[in-house]
């Protein structure tokens, strides 16, 4: 088979995966070598603006002896299949990168023949790159669940990250769509990286040249919407994997359908929205100080598709509102939907000079179409008197109105598509402010 062919299938195979983020590296080049993991020159697959940064994203097989019913590689799928060779993998990464295409790898892969032989063929490419061609940008690599421990000790001296998908939230799920895995099988290798991160990082105390080994730690992915598991038990499993393991990031993946199954869910589209809260869910475990029961219930366990997380929270808990602004500490200040982790510091900081007002709170970040029901500045109220969660809730939903009267019937094409809404409250989304 042609090399462009084997890239064409490899990397259309690669799609379903989405945990590839490469933020934490800190490899630094060397004398002689080529490309840089560093801080200053580090590889990201999103930057905090969103812009996207290529990293070669390719399996090194779609050969796969595991017959996972939601997967597009099971072993029972008709499709077309191929593998790489180490060197046409290690070949095609540093002639990508020496044309300035990519700027990091991201490789992941099937089962090929047995965990180990397929965990070996990636030891190879990655300790190629590192050794032979002194390649020093940033690699994530796939760690293979069943494959011996020793293999995934030596690639992680060699990789920048290393992820462990654990697939399904439950091993219910796991038993009737993969019956090949289970759970404790998954979890066991995501422990081992993370006491091998732990050791690691202790030589550093007391060892002038530590070794390296996987410095920007590790993640993993969770299919969302194959199983007919609830938001609160994927978003429990979340928190206790970062608890746990001290992941760098949980990456939720809604279910692409690619095949008709009785075990399957019957849906037409990948259910987007639910992994969009998902991940605004997430980002308040991680930055916001919130907990997984706080945000759900077994009378509630899914989340409200209408409103963000934070906001939803929110309603439930009006006894605890209106903050006063110049006054809240910084915990409470985050559970204030519109106000963000900058936001709210830029608050602590802003007051200690001169009491706030409405008119400065949107300068300082606040969106304040969702704060202003939930805070006073001092002891005024902006929002509407009547504090019934159906009120709030309409009033979240209710889109501004247009300020451009008279809009031309012509428009100038942009570079960028922007949503409608306003650019501050465009702002906030993409940089994760709630």
């Amino acid at each position: 088979m042609e090399l462009a062919d084997k890239i064409r299938i490899l990397a259309d195979s690669a799609k379903y995966d989405v945990s590839c983020s490469s933020s934490g590296s800190s490899r630094k080049n060397v004398p002689g070598g080529i490309g840089n993991g560093h801080v200053s020159g580090i590889c990201h697959s999103w930057s905090s603006d969103g812009r996207c940064i290529s990293l070669l994203k390719i399996l090194l097989s779609n050969e796969c002896i595991y017959n996972c019913t939601y997967c597009v590689n099971r072993v029972s799928n008709d499709i077309p299949r191929a593998s790489f060779t180490t060197d046409e993998l290690v070949d095609l990464t540093i002639g990508f990168y020496r044309r300035n295409y990519i700027e990091g790898l991201f490789l992941s892969s099937a089962i090929l023949k047995s965990p180990d032989h397929t965990m070996e063929i990636m030891l190879q490419v990655v300790q190629k790159l590192r050794l032979d061609y002194r390649f020093n940008g940033y690699i994530h690599l796939k760690a293979i669940p069943g494959a011996d421990f020793r293999l995934m000790e030596e690639a992680g001296k060699f990789a920048d990250r290393m992820s462990v998908n654990i697939e399904l939230p439950s091993d219910q799920g796991l038993k009737l769509l993969a019956p090949q895995k289970n759970q404790k099988a998954l979890l066991q290798p995501m422990g081992f990286i993370h006491s091998q991160i732990l050791d690691a990082r202790s030589e550093k105390t007391y060892r002038k040249k530590s070794r390296l080994f996987v410095p920007a730690g590790q993640t993993t992915q969770l299919i969302v919407g194959a199983t007919p598991d609830p938001d609160l038990k994927i978003l429990n499993l979340s928190q206790s994997l970062y608890k746990s393991f001290f992941l760098k990031r949980v990456y939720y993946s809604a279910y692409v359908p690619v095949r008709v199954h009785p075990n399957l869910p019957a849906i037409s589209s990948p259910p987007l929205l639910r992994e969009h809260r998902l991940y605004q869910a997430d980002w308040l475990l991680r930055f916001y100080g919130f907990d997984a029961r706080e945000l759900l219930n077994e009378a509630n366990p899914n989340f409200d598709p209408d409103l963000d997380p934070k906001s939803s929270w929110a309603l439930k808990n009006l006894h605890l509102f209106p903050v006063e602004i110049n006054r809240a500490g910084y915990e409470m200040l985050l559970r204030v939907p519109g106000i963000g982790v900058r936001s709210a510091q830029r608050i602590i900081t802003a007051r200690k000079v001169h009491a706030l007002n409405f008119d400065g709170l949107s300068k300082l970040g606040i969106v304040m179409k969702r704060a202003r029901y939930f805070i006073t500045c001092q002891g005024k109220f902006c929002g509407d008197r009547d504090m019934k969660e159906n009120t709030i809730k309409q009033g979240l939903l209710t889109k501004p109105p247009r300020t451009l009267p008279n809009k031309p019937p012509w428009e100038q094409l942009s570079l960028f598509s922007f949503p409608a809404h306003s650019g501050e409250d465009f702002q906030n989304t993409v940089l994760g402010e709630l």
